[in-house]
């Protein structure tokens, strides 16, 4: 088996679920933590943490180096998944909260892929990226995440085609409903906000991900059996609803999107 390294695996999240899921199966992971106590509880269950701040230029560097050193210059798959949610009305969007998004969902990602490339081309590994529906349909008041996630799609797409000659497959997948901490806590409202009538759709939205989200554990098996495939799909829709929403992504038009989400989350009723 070969050594499968994993960004974001704080306990109760996606990389965490994946990291068990994935040492269960014989590999051996490393993954990456930003607390000392999140390091604990991997290295309980048996997987090397190493604490890594993805915006970090000199963090990055360091992980690379002991990645280097722990395979020998051979890592079999990298699977990026850290991120954060930013739930906030397009007209209520601060630019430093933009660039904070971008830099953790998008850039770090490019980041590690060029730096870990000579190593996953050393075992012609894979490169997992996990992105979200949210990249796909416009989830209202989720400009910034879903901009930031169809960024990271069609970079992924891109990236797929340019590794293809050095034998090292690229993989998407995109995430549905997931029980997690990305959105845990819960904002409010600007006092100026335009949309300070609807703030009950709003916070309905934040949580509404995980009101039927499917457990960690399902979603990191059925991941990782779709990645141990020899003949894994370019894109993984995995997730509650994944599906269903995949079907309705290819069928229906962008109206009924518009129709969809307004009238969920109650921006109809206050149509001027």
């Amino acid at each position: 088996m070969g050594t499968v390294l994993i960004t974001g695996c704080t306990p109760g999240g996606i990389g965490h679920a994946l990291a068990l899921e994935f040492s269960s199966r014989g590999y051996q992971v490393i993954g990456t933590v930003r607390s000392q106590e999140a390091a604990s509880i991997l290295l309980a269950a048996g997987i090397t943490a190493i604490q890594l701040e993805v915006t970090s230029e000199e963090s990055i560097q360091r992980l690379h180096a002991e990645v280097k050193e722990r395979t020998n210059g051979n890592l079999s798959i990298l699977v990026n998944n850290v991120g954060v949610s930013h739930t906030v009305p397009a007209l209520d969007l601060k630019l430093e909260d933009v660039r904070n998004v971008f830099e953790v969902n998008l850039f770090s990602t490019m980041r590690m892929v060029q730096l870990f490339a000579p190593l996953l081309i050393s075992a012609q590994g894979k490169i997992v990226n996990i992105g979200s529906q949210a990249g796909v349909v416009p989830y209202v008041f989720g400009g910034c995440y879903n901009a930031s996630k169809a960024a990271l799609h069609s970079y992924t797409d891109a990236l797929r085609i340019e590794m293809a000659p050095f034998k090292v497959q690229v993989v998407l997948v995109v995430t549905g409903g997931v029980k997690s901490k990305i959105s845990d806590a819960k904002k409010r409202l600007p006092p100026n906000s335009l949309y300070l009538s609807m703030e009950e759709g709003y916070l309905l939205r934040q949580g509404n991900s995980q009101t039927t989200a499917m457990p960690t554990e399902t979603y990191a098996r059925e991941v990782v059996g779709d990645l141990l495939n020899p003949s894994t799909k370019r894109w993984l829709w995995r997730g509650h609803r994944s599906s269903l929403v995949r079907w309705l992504s290819w069928v229906m038009p962008l109206a009924f999107w518009d129709y969809y989400f307004s009238r969920k989350f109650g921006l109809r009723k206050f149509r001027t």
